[in-house]
């Protein structure tokens, strides 16, 4: 199975007097690099959250991010912090004393001043598995876009190594003829310039030159990783990194192909083979 970097996802579940929110999003990285974003009031599950996303996602720069509501009740009574309320008239009066002209402020004023509503204390055992439950159901949501995302890129790339197996056989069939009409043109342009040719002589410098030019190594190793491609992509496990480096090797021999042609179907051959490469290559930068 073939797993895409690139999705997101979402879940919710509703747990005393609240609508928890957990999103996840992820694009393509080398690594596994975890970003989180978590409420203070649930800064206890930060480790357990890592441990969770990196157990189930192994490449992708992954966003998360949790986030709560709480539910409206109309006999709602604000749990006020009287302590912190004293406190803070207090150090204000105390302030008030040394300022030319003090500026009042309301009730409301005091209400916004951090600390002095509190949040009502919650089963953090509870709290903590229903956290938990929603990042799954996020995780598997998210993995199940992977999913769909990466069997679509399989299927382009398979596409694309089948037209590579095409243009090689092209090639391959080609080469005979190529090498062929070579010798014939060299023994000609010798012969043309040379009055009394010493043909042996020519004829060994010709196998030498036909060595140089002949690709059929570079054609072998092409047939070899492409069939490489499409055994890994069968594979349950990650396989980006080594796509990425086949897609390397591949681009190497095309473009020594290239560099060797001697013909003009043969370079036609070579640079397709290099736009194949190049579009496969992009596709595997976002596999997993």
């Amino acid at each position: 199975m073939t797993y895409s970097m690139t999705a997101f996802a979402s879940s919710e579940i509703e747990i005393e007097g609240l609508t928890l929110h957990c999103e996840l999003r992820s694009v393509n990285h080398r690594y596994c690099d975890i970003s989180l974003k978590i409420p203070e009031r649930f800064r206890f599950i930060e480790a357990s959250t890592r441990q969770l996303i990196s157990k189930q996602l192994k490449r992708g720069k992954i966003e998360c991010g949790f986030s709560y509501k709480k539910h409206q009740q109309v006999d709602a009574k604000l749990d006020i912090n009287m302590d912190a309320v004293q406190t803070l008239l207090n150090t204000t009066k105390e302030i008030e004393q040394l300022m030319h002209s003090a500026t009042s402020f309301t009730a409301l004023d005091v209400l916004a001043f951090p600390g002095i509503q509190t949040e009502q204390s919650s089963n953090k055992a509870d709290l903590e598995k229903s956290l938990q439950a929603i990042l799954q159901t996020a995780l598997d949501g998210l993995i199940a876009a992977r999913l769909r995302e990466g069997e679509q890129l399989q299927r382009l790339i398979t596409e694309r190594c089948e037209k590579m197996q095409t243009f090689v056989e092209q090639a391959k069939s080609r080469m005979p003829v190529v090498l062929d009409n070579l010798k014939h043109k060299l023994k000609n342009q010798i012969a043309e310039l040379v009055s009394e040719p010493n043909h042996d002589r020519i004829e060994q410098e010709m196998v030498i030159l036909a060595q140089k030019l002949d690709v059929e190594e570079e054609l072998d190793r092409l047939e070899t990783h492409v069939a490489e491609v499409l055994h890994i992509l069968q594979k349950k496990e990650p396989v980006g990194r080594r796509l990425d480096f086949l897609m390397q090797e591949m681009n190497r021999e095309a473009n020594t192909l290239g560099s060797k042609s001697a013909d003009k179907e043969m370079t036609t051959v070579a640079i397709e083979l290099k736009v194949l490469i190049e579009q496969m290559r992009e596709q595997v930068q976002n596999i997993e």
